[in-house]
């Protein structure tokens, strides 16, 4: 109850710095939970350290976008007058998203396969892709593909959004 007696007695500017200084603990607090769960997520299941690196990476950047996004609701920003800077932004992003759809497709699956991916440096499997199978042993795992080191030490790149779409068979050496 003294909490929203004393929110009432302040004005907005007060209000609106304890929301920002709230917020920004909030950040700190869920960007060092985050990394830390990544983290031991990855020592648990033995996944390469620029892996680990890269989606620690990534979700802190979703989670500067979202505290940003609860900083402008906060400060009353008008979204009416930044709506063109936006939509001329989001035109150009798209167009040039559009031409490099891939490359955002094999970083999405690049976090999907850090999580879920059964297989890890040193294994050897085959990627069945009907006259294109690939087979080797895996020998790096980045945010864009897999490197397969085949049979004639030839090293293969595999696209990271093909391997979730493709049946890959651990071979039992």
């Amino acid at each position: 109850m003294k909490i929203i007696e004393f929110l009432k007695s302040t004005d907005s500017l007060t209000i609106q710095l304890l929301i920002t200084a709230a917020l920004v603990l909030l950040y700190a607090i869920l960007n060092k939970v985050t990394s830390r769960l990544i983290k031991r997520y990855g020592k648990r299941r033995e996944i390469s350290t620029p892996r680990v690196v890269y989606t620690t990476k990534y979700f802190r950047f979703v989670l500067v976008v979202f505290i940003l996004l609860l900083l402008g609701l906060t400060w009353d920003i008008s979204f009416e007058g930044l709506s063109v800077y936006f939509l001329s932004f989001f035109t150009v992003a798209g167009i040039g998203l559009f031409a490099a759809w891939s490359i955002l497709s094999n970083i999405t699956a690049a976090i999907l396969l850090f999580f879920y991916f059964p297989y890890r440096i040193g294994d050897r499997i085959r990627i069945v892709d009907g006259d294109n199978s690939i087979e080797g042993i895996v020998n790096d795992l980045n945010m864009f593909s897999i490197i397969i080191k085949n049979d004639e030490g030839q090293k293969v790149t595999y696209p990271n959004n093909l391997a979730l779409q493709k049946a890959i068979i651990l071979i039992n050496d």
